[in-house]
């Protein structure tokens, strides 16, 4: 499986911008810059689009885990906080946070956190990342 996505970038760095469109049109010419990226200007950015991989393919992973233990979930809401921080004259991603609560009938604790860390580790998106990931996982009523 290939997934596919498009960027076009017009100007420098600083004053530039461009656009991103996925191959499904998801995105279409969806706007990026600078400002999207550093300030608060509308638009998306690499981290947030990255955020919003990690806890799709992340929850998606706890779902498959606990299909296969036998628990079917109400829900499961995952948000993935992703930093950018400072890397010599440039940038790194340096971390994801995963914060996970998650309405599963019948499930105790000490097996929710079993499933959800080994869902952590294997999720394809995690395995991709050189940055630290961490995981607050909290099983609600």
């Amino acid at each position: 499986m290939i997934r596919k996505a498009n960027a076009v970038w017009r100007g420098t760095g600083r004053d530039g911008a461009g656009d991103l469109t996925t191959a499904s049109s998801v995105l279409n010419r969806t706007p990026y810059s600078f400002k999207t990226r550093f300030e608060d200007e509308p638009g998306t950015n690499p981290e947030e689009l990255l955020a919003a991989a990690h806890a799709g393919c992340f929850t998606m992973a706890v779902a498959f885990a606990l299909q296969q233990a036998g628990f079917t979930p109400l829900e499961l809401s995952t948000e993935a906080a992703v930093s950018l921080d400072p890397d010599g004259p440039g940038f790194k991603i340096s971390k994801s946070a995963l914060t996970l609560r998650a309405k599963i009938p019948g499930l105790d604790d000490a097996k929710f956190q079993e499933l959800a860390k080994g869902a952590e580790q294997n999720c394809p998106v995690s395995k991709v990342l050189n940055a630290e990931i961490t995981l607050d996982a909290k099983l609600e009523a």
